[in-house]
């Protein structure tokens, strides 16, 4: 169980980090974005740690209220959870 969590744990902090990156680059280029929903889902499901770091390494989403607050705080709950369970 433990070794299949931080599996699911790098897996899904890098797509989160990737699809944070790849909306950035959208932006830059006017093209279809991804839908904030997305991200915050993504930061919902164990992925906040690689959608905040884009954010702050990118500077992309850092204006938004609900980015700056939300993301933290599911972050804060991720942490939480993976450490209940990896105890």
């Amino acid at each position: 169980m433990r070794t299949a969590l931080w599996v699911w744990f790098i897996f899904i902090n890098a797509v989160g980090y990737l699809v944070m990156s790849e909306d950035k680059k959208r932006a830059r280029n006017r093209r279809d974005r991804v839908p904030e929903k997305t991200l915050f889902l993504l930061a919902a499901i164990g992925g906040a740690l690689g959608v905040w770091i884009a954010m702050y390494r990118k500077r992309h989403k850092t204006r938004h209220l609900s980015f700056r607050i939300g993301i933290p705080v599911l972050l804060f709950i991720n942490a939480v959870l993976y450490a209940y369970f990896l105890r």
